[in-house]
């Protein structure tokens, strides 16, 4: 697999579309900390990290709103890939949908969203945006 990264939101973005309670992905250290930040900002319910001896697991369950039916999740964007990286210093990442989505990025002090990067001014690889 040469990108990881998109295998994951491809999976996610599957699973949110055939309307499935839990999604199942190999796991990785970057993929961990990508959980979290949708976990923090109400994504997804839950997450478990499941090691299995070899590269682990990671196990979240879907967001779904009670009465329509509607996922939390309504779109995954790639957007640095391995043959394009995409890069942007504080002052010019990206707001996504006017600051109601998030952009996830790479950091030299570690994955975060775009809004605490903003505020750490520091600047990375910009990887995706979810909204």
């Amino acid at each position: 697999m040469t990108d990881p990264i998109a295998d994951y939101l491809t999976r996610v973005r599957n699973a949110v579309m055939a309307k499935h309670k839990v999604v199942e992905v190999p796991a990785s250290n970057l993929k961990k900390e990508m959980t979290k930040i949708l976990y923090d900002q109400g994504y997804i319910l839950n997450y478990k990290f499941i090691d299995d001896g070899k590269q682990g697991v990671i196990k979240m369950a879907l967001k779904y709103d009670p009465k329509t039916k509607e996922a939390a999740i309504k779109k995954l964007i790639r957007v640095s890939k391995p043959g394009l990286r995409k890069y942007a210093g504080y002052r010019s990442i990206p707001r996504v949908l006017n600051g109601l989505g998030i952009a996830i990025v790479s950091t030299s002090q570690g994955v975060m969203t775009d809004k605490e990067a903003r505020l750490k001014k520091i600047g990375g690889e910009v990887l995706c945006y979810v909204y």
